[in-house]
């Protein structure tokens, strides 16, 4: 469940633009926020079944951009690269490049 949380948030963190301001606001209550489904729904007085609804609705077209676009999956391997450059490194001017690439991640 976690790891499905943290792709989910990485994905709404790649992909936010391209969504409703009423997606981001449900998406953003339930993942970033931590609301409950019921918390939502009172919230925004609609129920609980629309909210999970927008959700998993949400959801599905957060990963149908990362099919397509593959922001999340470039944005791995990046960081897997730099991390082992950084292990590589002996020149202390390069680990500060390398540290710079990944702030900008």
């Amino acid at each position: 469940m976690l790891e499905k949380t943290t792709r989910i948030n990485y994905l709404f963190d790649f992909y936010e633009p391209l969504l409703t301001p009423k997606q981001r606001q449900y998406m953003d209550l339930y993942y970033r926020e931590d609301y409950s489904l019921g918390e939502i729904s009172e919230l925004l007085q609609v129920s609980r079944q629309a909210v999970y609804d927008n959700i998993r609705r949400t959801e599905s077209m957060l990963e149908s951009y990362e099919e397509k676009l593959m922001l999340y999956d470039r944005f791995q391997k990046r960081m897997v690269i730099l991390d082992q450059m950084d292990e590589q490194a002996e020149n202390q001017d390069f680990r500060i490049f390398i540290s710079q690439l990944k702030e900008l991640e």
